[in-house]
């Protein structure tokens, strides 16, 4: 259904009075809408109109001065005057070509009235018109809104209201979500999003679209649109498109409140979860009923630390997203939650388990180096947990991979997944249940102490001896020293540590304990022993 509230200079022909006109220019501009009839009589006009009013004249002001005659006509274009009609009636006289030149170029009607015409009925006749015409797009706007408001209670998808608006102006309907592809009703329509861009450059073409942007929490958050195909847009096609947009909006402001509150307590559910929470069962049916079928088999937990956060939200949706298509193509389902600069994700693997490490690996690799990242320049550690079979201890998985991230950041050390950390593991748990200094110190203080009073070198000299298995030698040429120097550092080490402090139990402990020194001094966790003097 289509309607028309208002009157074009070809809906005026066809009224009263105008059956004995003739057209000298702008045929071309017929389509021209009319909102008022204007009797005018002086050259000078251009202040006393607002756009499109059709003009009625006697040519008295200047019918015997030419130049005035075009003047006068481009004061009626300039102000986007609908026509010029004159009365011929009483009085003939001639047309300057000129202003006819004029008249033709911006497709600007005039018509001449042959037979002497009441001006006063005209305008009295039309404007009663354009007043019953206003009446009845106010009503009809009521309807139209109640009809919206209507629909806001019972659909489950704003197609149905750019389907209302469709069926209800006519015109195709154009729909472009952020992020999303462009919807057009009817989708049948040839009409593009790229063709619309078109027409905002061709002045004739611009008046047949009309746009309005759909606000949700003060962001544009979508683009409506409406093409007329053979006539221009109306007044009443933007009130209508207005209303529209406006319970557009008020959906998909619903839709993201459900949304919202569905992931607040999906997110409540997980973060539980990896707390240990939930027993296999509960977590199977949560699986059952919300995600995809098939067997899972066992998974992990990945935590993605950004050290500059995306800030927009859509940066960070956008992330997420790029995070699930690259995994569940490697087999894995991922659930996410947020926090703060964190984005922690379950994994579940529902493919072999024994090549579940390298399709982790391949994710990891191919989200490192998509062009979100590298065009961001954004700087992402990624901590992968231990690998769990029974998905109640996913717990343990979200542990171990707050300790891969934490090992990461503190040693500068790139090592993605927990079970690739070996030593550091070890040297974390003791750290965790004992005083780890207390037992390095309790190997490592004589020479921790004397490299501090002396300024020596003595804990090089012991770390590249150990390396070199003791070969004298070798060591001399590591530490660029002559062989004489090495020997008094060593007979040191041995006054500092023992004799047998290369036997191979002692050994063994110092080597591990040089590894636990190093720990401890990167994550900042060894205490400082004042020098002795």
């Amino acid at each position: 259904m289509q309607y028309h509230f208002q009157l074009t200079v070809t809906d005026i022909l066809k009224r009263k009075h105008f059956e004995n006109i003739q057209f000298i220019a702008g045929q071309g501009g017929l389509y021209r809408v009319v909102k008022w009839v204007h009797v005018v009589e002086v050259a000078k006009i251009k202040s006393l109109l607002n756009g499109n009013e059709l003009i009625l004249s006697t040519g008295v002001g200047w019918r015997d001065d030419p130049q005035a005659f075009v003047a006068f006509l481009q004061e009626l274009i300039d102000s986007n005057a609908s026509g010029l009609c004159i009365d011929m009636g009483s009085s003939v006289f001639p047309i300057p070509q000129e202003g006819v030149a004029l008249a033709n170029e911006h497709q600007f009607p005039i018509l001449l009235f042959l037979k002497e015409v009441p001006f006063v009925e005209i305008t009295h006749d039309i404007h009663s018109h354009l007043i019953h015409q206003h009446y009845q797009m106010i009503s009809n706007l009521e309807e139209y809104s109640q009809q919206l408001n209507k629909k806001l209670l019972s659909i489950q998808h704003h197609e149905e209201i750019l389907s209302l608006l469709h069926d209800h102006l006519g015109h195709t309907v154009l729909f472009r979500m952020k992020g999303n592809d462009v919807q057009v009703v009817p989708s049948s329509s040839d009409v593009s999003y790229a063709f619309l861009v078109e027409c905002q450059g061709k002045e004739l073409l611009q008046k047949r679209v009309a746009h309005q942007s759909i606000q949700v929490l003060g962001q544009n958050y979508a683009d409506l649109y409406i093409y007329a195909e053979d006539e221009e847009i109306s007044e009443y096609d933007t009130l209508i498109l207005d209303r529209t947009s406006t319970a557009v909006a008020q959906h998909l402001l619903r839709d993201l409140y459900v949304e919202e509150k569905k992931q607040a307590e999906e997110d409540e559910w997980v973060n539980s979860w990896l707390h240990g929470e939930h027993t296999e069962i509960e977590i199977a049916d949560f699986l059952k009923s919300s995600y995809a079928n098939g067997k899972c088999k066992g998974g992990t937990v990945c935590i993605c630390k950004f050290h500059e956060f995306p800030q927009s939200g859509s940066d960070k949706t956008y992330f997420k997203l790029l995070f699930r298509t690259i995994f569940e193509q490697l087999g894995f389902y991922a659930l996410s939650i947020e926090k703060r600069n964190e984005a922690t994700f379950v994994l579940l693997n529902y493919r072999e388990a024994k090549n579940q490490k390298q399709r982790l690996e391949m994710g990891i690799e191919k989200l490192l180096n998509s062009e979100f990242i590298k065009k961001r320049k954004t700087v992402v550690t990624v901590g992968v947990g231990k690998l769990i079979e029974q998905l109640s201890d996913m717990h343990r998985s979200f542990k171990t991979a707050q300790e891969t991230i934490r090992v990461q950041n503190n040693l500068a050390k790139v090592c993605h997944f927990y079970e690739d950390l070996h030593m550091y593991r070890i040297l974390s748990m003791l750290n965790e249940q004992s005083d780890l200094q207390g037992i390095v110190m309790e190997y490592l203080d004589p020479v921790v102490r004397y490299d501090k009073k002396y300024n020596g070198k003595l804990m090089e000299t012991l770390r590249v001896y150990l390396s070199c298995n003791g070969s004298k030698q070798e060591t001399a040429n590591r530490l660029f020293v002559v062989r004489q120097t090495l020997y008094h550092r060593i007979t040191k080490l041995e006054g500092l540590l023992g004799n047998d402090f290369m036997n191979s139990e002692k050994r063994l402990v110092i080597e591990f304990m040089l590894q636990a020194y190093d720990y401890l001094v990167s994550t900042k966790q060894m205490k400082q022993y004042p020098v002795e003097r």
